[in-house]
């Protein structure tokens, strides 16, 4: 595959993501596809390795904690080989409440014009701070 068709596959991710379409999203993987998020598991319970297995069980329970989905939006990538690199920003309303506006660096590898690596870099503070952390109860 080429590199702008690579990079087309990489946005391709991210728009079935913004429309719930998680089979889709899966779709744009390899089989032996991981995902690793970024961060040490002990104060942030996201981080570690998912296998397209894991993401098919993650991605629901996810999205059944958003309001509207969670948007998600390329504002650039770059790409060299088989990598391509994006910036990426989501946005959307949790039904605590609590809005998760992220911005990420996604770096992703590809075989045979699929997704085969993406590692995951984003502000673990604020995810925690929006998914984990207790609501405090007096407010």
């Amino acid at each position: 595959m080429s590199i702008e068709q690579n990079k087309a596959v990489a946005a391709e991710l991210f728009t079935r993501l913004t429309a719930s379409d998680i089979a889709g999203a899966l779709d744009t993987m390899t089989e032996d596809a991981t995902w690793v998020i970024l961060g040490k598991p002990a104060s942030f319970p996201s981080a570690g390795l998912y296998t397209k297995a894991r993401l098919s069980r993650l991605f629901p329970t996810m999205l059944s904690q958003l309001k509207n989905g969670l948007k998600m939006s390329v504002k650039s990538s770059i790409a060299e080989g088989n990598k391509v690199a994006l910036e990426v920003e989501s946005y959307g309303e949790l039904t605590n409440g609590r809005l998760y506006n992220q911005e990420y660096h996604f770096l992703m590898e590809f075989r045979d014009g699929k997704i085969s690596v993406i590692r995951e870099y984003l502000d673990t503070q604020h995810a925690y701070a929006v998914w984990f952390q207790p609501h405090n109860t007096s407010d």
